[in-house]
């Protein structure tokens, strides 16, 4: 039997374990999770979530394992769904409900992987509470160790699905958390001005786990949504901040799956790519706007689309919120969407740009440097700010946290300063001074480099390369240096963000993971940062 270690259990390793199934080949496998449940992951879990948190995913478009998700929730009782504000007579396959539930999902589904993989002739090992310490790729497979063991176990193959990677508790103060899910969901935050850096689904969910401490969300009609402050908490005060103040876009309806493109299809951005990285982020452009023409004359028109380039597109995607109150805006978009679905109504222009955004990432690795930069200033902030749209409820508990008086937005601008003291921070920008009593840096996650990688040995044996970002095959296998060869499956998103920023998501994890179990039984040798596509 070949042993495969994996290493986190979260969706990403879960989908790697459940195509491991499909080849039907018995395999010993050992899953290493360093929390204490196996198939929760750590954006589901209990632990680093509130039940006001929704996920940003609906059941449609959650990639299935043994059952779907709306069956499953079908298959839960009513009181079990009322802990979490759910019910079962209300279910459908677009609806966002609480993280901690999808959570409970993965974790069934898991153990049902467990149970499977044994009746089909598999060594399944499952430890829990048992991080990872160390990888060392050699000659005989790879060696790794844990924080249980002194000795380390060789594998054949291991694969790294660690998920995202937050700063450790023991960074967080009494009055400072660098992320949401670093000791924030255990505090008490007292009813004082809480500044919040970030204007996503992350900040308002920092800003949720704060607000639940000092009052109730009352839902009217089923339709609006209202705030009682606890007598005593008067004194909150909280500050969402970035550096444009917008507020993202509530989740608009559309087809799924995804309807084709007609013009920036895969061929064409292969052509495009093989005709060099001079000038390509601008043929790409061109490719875009003829697509969106297409979908939806009208709008190209009123913007002006052809007199656009890939840089004025942002600026006119943007203008809008620029020019408007965020709150009066997010109210706007909220009545527009909802109408929409109820309509089943599909906006053209949003749906190509966001059926656009995963086609158009495949050239990132072959810009330019300059382009590159370009890029990530301009198309990337379109394509993320579409398919980051929100949940609806998210918008309204917002907008009714608005009516109570107890948030406001910041705009930043590109020039400011940030000073975290012992008591409170500081954030300066060229107007004025702004004074924190607790802050909270809800920012998304960062790409990391090679030089973050939590494991010294494996880290020491990429970075003879001399190259700071780990080199991937077209099935997530290491390739450089040639001792980690084909027995490393690289599947951690933080280090992959480089070559492709929109990789997050349910649906990448399912790819990823199907990827990285086929590289159990054949090996690839071809660069994803190094693919040419001259077979057009």
């Amino acid at each position: 039997m070949k042993k495969v270690a994996i290493i986190g259990a979260g969706p990403t390793g879960i989908y790697t374990f459940f195509s491991l199934l499909k080849n039907n080949e018995p395999l010993s496998v050992s899953v290493y999770e360093q929390g204490s449940e196996a198939g929760v992951g750590m954006p589901y879990s209990d632990e680093d979530n509130s039940r006001m948190m929704l996920a940003n995913i609906a059941s449609i478009e959650i990639p299935p394992i043994f059952s779907s998700y709306i069956d499953w929730l079908l298959s839960q009782n009513e009181s079990h769904l009322a802990r979490y504000g759910v019910q079962r007579a209300s279910l459908h396959i677009r609806q966002f409900l609480p993280r901690i539930l999808l959570g409970e999902y993965f974790r069934n589904q898991f153990l049902q992987l467990v149970s499977q993989a044994r009746a089909q002739g598999f060594e399944v090992t499952v430890n829990e509470l048992c991080k990872v310490t160390d990888l060392e790729a050699t000659e005989g497979g790879v060696k790794l160790w844990t924080a249980k063991a002194r000795a380390a176990e060789q594998f054949d193959l291991a694969v790294i699905a660690t998920g995202h990677v937050w700063p450790d508790e023991e960074e967080s103060t009494r009055t400072f958390f660098p992320s949401p899910w670093s000791g924030l969901m255990e505090a008490k935050i007292p009813a004082c001005r809480v500044g919040i850096m970030g204007t996503s689904l992350s900040g308002l969910d920092a800003a949720m786990a704060v607000v639940i401490q000092h009052g109730e969300f009352v839902e009217i009609d089923g339709e609006r949504t209202q705030f009682k402050l606890d007598h005593g908490s008067e004194a909150l005060n909280l500050v969402l901040m970035s550096r444009s103040g917008f507020l993202p876009e509530a989740d608009f309806y559309c087809p799924i799956p995804y309807q084709p493109l007609n013009i920036v299809t895969e061929a064409a951005i292969n052509h495009e790519i093989a005709a060099g990285a001079d000038g390509l982020l601008d043929r790409v452009f061109g490719l875009m706007a003829k697509e969106i023409e297409q979908a939806d004359p009208l709008w190209s028109e009123q913007v002006g689309l052809r007199s656009l380039d890939a840089d004025s597109f942002t600026d006119t995607w943007f203008a809008t919120r620029k020019n408007s109150d965020p709150f009066h805006w997010a109210e706007l978009n909220l009545h527009e969407v909802e109408a929409n679905k109820r309509e089943r109504r599909t906006v053209p222009w949003r749906y190509a740009i966001l059926r656009l955004h995963e086609t158009v990432q495949e050239i990132v690795p072959h810009l330019n440097e300059r382009d590159r930069k370009r890029f990530s200033a301009g198309l990337a902030r379109v394509f993320i700010d579409n398919y980051a749209a929100i949940p609806s409820q998210s918008i309204r508990r917002l907008l009714a946290l608005r009516e109570a008086g107890i948030i406001t937005i910041l705009t930043l601008g590109q020039d400011y300063e940030m000073e975290i003291q012992e008591s409170q921070t500081r954030i300066c920008t060229q107007q004025q001074e702004h004074v924190f009593d607790i802050f909270i840096d809800a920012r998304g996650q960062k790409p990391l480099k090679t030089k973050d990688l939590p494991f010294p040995t494996l880290r020491r044996q990429l970075e003879l390369t001399g190259d700071d970002i780990p080199d991937v095959s077209d099935d997530y296998t290491l390739q450089e240096p040639a001792a980690v060869r084909g027995r490393i499956a690289f599947g951690a998103l933080p280090w992959l963000m480089h070559d492709r920023p929109f990789i997050q998501g349910l649906t990448a994890c399912a790819e990823i993971g199907a990827l990285m179990a086929k590289a159990v039984f054949e090996k690839s040798t071809v660069s994803r940062r190094r693919l040419l596509f001259i077979d057009i």
